[in-house]
């Protein structure tokens, strides 16, 4: 008796925006992205403006709203703000400064790694919030105390991960360069950088969104000024609206410093993506 052939399964198409690693549109993206904030924020009301958690505790978003207002108009936030956001800058750009060429200078160069990297990775595990009573003591209270904090907390994680990035580097690249006579400085100039730019700039990227978290901590000692010392004032007063305010504006500076950073990497490094 003979049977039938068997017809081969046919493969399944997966639902559109439910496989792993399918990509979904740039307005998906933003829609979903909007969409948590709504639900987030729509919890949060039902929950504070229902009774169902005291405003001593967890201020309400109109609550929270109003009290936003009143640190424009009345407290001067404008003014914290730019006491923050130059403190940030200021630690973040004087460690990039120092901390890329090191990367570099580790990636390329194996013996300078062997030298650096204990040092790098043993500082690495060090709080930077642990260095304020040293810092005030060297540096006192004033803007180079909150600067140095946030270079502290920055500048070896820079250090590491761009000597990572920069010693992955194809080997194939660098043998071609040699066969065409490039010299030892010209294979870091010529390859090794610009190969590794792109992640160097990611890497920056990433650290400054470290650095933001390391701001409050430099700002609630002996800071009369910034974001932290708002928030410290506010807990003092029990006043949660405010403290929630805070923190919020700082997650919106630090995504519009994101997204500016993600454009001006894109317009920089377009080729990356080819």
């Amino acid at each position: 008796m003979t049977l039938p052939p068997v017809m081969p399964a046919l493969p399944r198409t997966p639902r559109r925006g439910m496989a792993p690693l399918q990509p979904v549109s740039a307005r998906a993206r933003w829609l979903l992205g909007l969409g948590f904030f709504v639900v987030f924020f729509g919890v949060w009301a039902f929950f504070t403006l229902g009774g169902y958690v005291s405003s001593t505790f967890l201020a309400s978003p109109l609550t929270m709203a109003r009290e936003g207002w009143l640190l424009f108009t009345e407290f001067n936030f404008i003014h914290d703000i730019g006491m923050t956001v130059w403190r940030v800058l200021g630690g973040f750009v004087l460690a990039a400064v120092i901390a890329v060429p090191l990367g570099i200078a580790m990636g390329a160069h194996k013996g300078v790694e062997a030298f650096l990297e204990p040092f790098v990775s043993f500082c690495r595990y060090l709080p930077a919030s642990a260095f304020i009573p040293l810092l005030i003591l060297w540096a006192g209270i004033g803007e180079l105390q909150k600067v140095l904090v946030i270079f502290i907390g920055s500048v070896f994680q820079i250090v590491l991960m761009v000597a990572v990035t920069v010693g992955a580097a194809r080997k194939d690249l660098v043998e071609a360069a040699y066969t065409l006579g490039a010299s030892n400085g010209g294979i870091v100039k010529r390859v090794l950088i610009p190969g590794a730019a792109p992640e160097i700039a990611e890497t920056l990227r990433l650290v400054l969104g470290w650095a933001w978290t390391y701001v409050i901590v430099a700002e609630l000692i002996g800071s009369s000024s910034g974001i932290g010392h708002m928030i410290t004032d506010s807990q003092a007063l029990l006043n949660t609206g405010q403290i929630i305010f805070g923190i919020i504006v700082i997650g919106l500076i630090g995504l519009v410093s994101d997204f500016a950073f993600k454009a001006l990497n894109r317009r920089l490094f377009a080729w990356s993506s080819l």
